[in-house]
Order: C-alpha cells, then structure tokens, then sequence
C-alpha cells in the first residue's frame, strides 16, 4: 500500500559502449524523481535519484560511470593514434638513417590500423620534427613537447588497456629502437617516458626492455 517510485525523464542520448550487451550501443540519459505513493499513487517528492545510463538495445541501467569508458570505435582510435605517436617518438630519438627502423615503424603503425602508413611519411614527420628542435614551443624545448605529446595520446588510453596490453606498446615501442642496433641513450629515455605514460613500473620497463632484445 504504501511505496516510493521513481520517473525517470530523459535529459540525453548519445552512444556507449554497454556492459551488459557488451558492445557499442545508443543510450539515453535519466533524470529521476522519487515520490512517495500510496495505493500507487504518486503523493510526495521525496527528493531526487542519482541519474543513470539505460542502452537502448538491452534496456539495463547504469551509472553515469559507464560513460568514461570509451566505445569500440573511439578505443581503436586511441589506440591507432598511440602507436603512431610512440612510434614517432622512438624514430625522432635514434634517427631515420636506418631503413630498417622506418620498416619496422611503419609496420607496426600499420597493425594498429593506420594502413596506408608508408615509411616516407613517418620519416618526413621525424624529419620535420628534428628541424623544429631549435625552436622553444611554450618555454619547453621540442624533445619536451614530444614528450607531453606522448602523455596527451597515452595517460587517456593505460586506464582502458589490460597489463598485457600496456607491456604490448612499449614492446613494439623497444622493437623499433632495436632495428638497427642496441638502445641509444635517447632511445632508453623515451622508451622509459612510455612506460611512465602507460603506468608500467620502473622495474617492469627494465624487464621489458631485456626481454625485448632478447629473439622470440
């Protein structure tokens, strides 16, 4: 006889990636009310509910939390941009001499989805980057902004990746510096700016780095 109930009014949409259903799917927004009832009746407001997220195609509710992680599409393209900008990284500490690290560069850019990235592209962005080095960009010199770049593309990414994930980047990452040769002083830097960006631990860095130069 007696009870709260909740309307629930709409106060967005857009699209998220479901945890129920498990993929990307369209959502609305709630905005809820509770009254408390008598017989059914609605009589007294009896404050607000917390909003939730209900997907359009299982119908469960959630969280507004489920709204920072990202959909299918918008993680893959996370992902796609962080390698290509590790990649560069890598290639704009030891050079583009080697024909050996564009190739592997290149190719690792393209298992990550950018697949019309050639060689001559990456080495043209490393080239116009090392002849930007003289200049100060917002009082940090280039090699610093690179690496504030490395931040932007990967601090948003670590949280949504598994460990597994985290160590493949910088795997790749270590695959490229070791094309041509040992690490470079410069290479290890940024190779160790990385891993601080996907929050892997100093010592797991130094492991993954050894692991790396060691043939599968």
């Amino acid at each position: 006889m007696l009870g709260t109930r909740t309307a629930w009014t709409p106060v967005g949409d857009g699209e998220f990636f479901c945890p129920g259903c498990g993929g990307d799917r369209n959502y609305q927004r709630l905005s809820g009310r509770r009254r408390f009832t008598v017989l059914g009746v609605p009589l007294l407001s009896r404050g607000t509910a917390a909003p939730v997220v209900e997907c359009a195609a299982c119908g469960g509710r959630f969280g507004t939390e489920v709204l920072d992680h990202p959909t299918t599409a918008r993680f893959s393209a996370m992902l796609r941009d962080a390698v290509h900008t590790v990649a560069l990284a890598v290639l704009f500490a030891g050079g583009t001499a080697s024909r050996t690290a564009l190739e592997t560069a290149a190719a690792t850019v393209r298992a990550a989805g950018l697949a019309d990235c050639t060689e001559e592209q990456l080495a043209a962005l490393v080239e116009a980057l090392a002849a930007d080095t003289g200049r100060v960009r917002d009082g940090r010199p280039c090699g610093a902004g690179l690496a504030i770049e490395l931040h932007e593309a990967l601090d948003p990414l670590a949280p949504h990746l598994a460990p597994a994930g985290r160590e493949s980047i910088l795997l790749q990452a270590a695959r490229i510096a070791l094309a041509d040769g040992p690490y470079t002083p410069a290479e290890r830097d940024t190779l160790t700016t990385v891993g601080a960006a996907l929050t892997i631990r100093t010592d797991d860095v130094t492991r993954l780095l050894a692991a790396a130069r060691t043939p599968s």
